[in-house]
């Protein structure tokens, strides 16, 4: 699929649009101030894949600790400034790799101007982050309620005042929890700017549903090539924001890495207990890197061409199953077998790969 042009954006060791891979990732949900707390928290999404974390800094003390936490990790670190620009000016200081600035929270230019001038200093580039939820009065005012229109103008807004800053290290989002809206601002915003877009969906829900929303929303912009980096909102353990991120990009085919699990819904032709088989395995390749592709099919009718075309695959029949390893049979095994011979051979193909 045919990505928007965007200009390229680096940030840390990771460039953000141009050429590059859409990046994952994703935000600390501990009190920043309690850095050992935080850098567990960044330590596990990184082990997760996670490739740019942020954190919320709320006041003068989070921001002071960011060079301690930033010592501590190796991925790029973003700060989260609302309300005040002295937090971004001490987060600069501190050495995070980008700012987020919130067009609707921090509205006097005089201070944009600051923090911009601050940033091209240092090398470092600001995220305009607009939410429908934090729209500034005056935008409230002109349209009467949010809408894809008034997040385009408010990031349209700090994007001039940014550039008359001289300031053009610039990564802009508008997200809503409304999946439409989020659409129609994005495309909008594609119109007018060649600024690398971070994408999602705002206050996505819990787990279930927010991913499935996230996925609604996210993975419609990116199949019609808006989206340089990627965050999915949810009400959860900041982990699943990173693998639902990755799931997303793989069924798009813009993520070649880690496993990618095919199997079937079940219905009346399985004649062996999918369900507990589909779990175990799942569990079990959670952690793989390397790209691999992975059928565990129920039965006769589509089992056999699913795990043909995977590096590794099973096909069940009755109390039983044919195994195959790159298209080809290799042999029957056994229901109560199916786990520990399936992990053996995607051991075999992990190791050779």
């Amino acid at each position: 699929m045919k990505r928007r042009k965007s200009e390229a954006v680096k940030v840390g060791n990771i460039v953000i649009g141009g050429a590059s891979d859409v990046i994952v990732q994703s935000m600390t949900n501990t009190d920043t101030r309690d850095v050992s707390a935080t850098v567990a928290q960044i330590l596990r999404l990184q082990d997760a894949g996670c490739q740019l974390v942020r954190v919320a800094v709320p006041d003068m003390n989070a921001a002071k600790v960011l060079g301690r936490i930033k010592e501590k990790i190796s991925l790029p670190l973003a700060a989260d400034i609302h309300f005040a620009h002295t937090l971004a000016l001490e987060a600069l200081e501190q050495g995070v790799d980008k700012l987020r600035l919130n067009p609707g929270n921090i509205r006097d230019k005089r201070h944009i101007k600051e923090v911009a001038k601050a940033a091209l200093k240092k090398g470092v580039p600001i995220r305009i982050g607009v939410n429908s939820g934090s729209l500034s009065p005056e935008l409230l005012k002109k349209y009467g309620f949010p809408s894809a229109e008034a997040m385009v103008e408010s990031a349209l807004w700090e994007v001039e005042l940014l550039e008359k800053a001289d300031f053009d290290k610039i990564i802009i989002s508008i997200k809503s929890f409304d999946v439409p809206e989020t659409l129609n601002a994005y495309r909008l915003l594609a119109k007018k700017t060649k600024y690398p877009f971070h994408i999602g969906i705002t206050e996505a829900g819990p787990a279930f549903s927010g991913s499935i929303r996230s996925a609604v929303g996210i993975g419609a912009l990116l199949a019609e090539g808006l989206g340089d980096t990627v965050r999915v909102s949810l009400t959860a353990d900041p982990v699943e924001e990173v693998k639902t991120a990755y799931e997303i990009l793989k069924s798009l085919k813009l993520k070649d890495s880690g496993a990618v699990l095919i199997s079937c819904p079940t219905c009346g032709r399985t004649e062996i207990d999918l369900l507990p088989i589909v779990e175990e395995v799942e569990e079990n390749i959670a952690g793989i890197k390397v790209p691999i592709k992975v059928a565990v099919m129920g039965c006769v009718v589509n089992g056999p061409g699913e795990a043909r075309c995977a590096d590794v695959g099973i096909a069940g029949g009755k109390g039983q199953a044919v195994l195959f390893r790159k298209g080809k049979l290799i042999r029957k095994i056994k229901e109560s077998e199916i786990v520990t011979e399936l992990l053996k051979e995607i051991d075999i193909i992990v190791k050779e790969k």
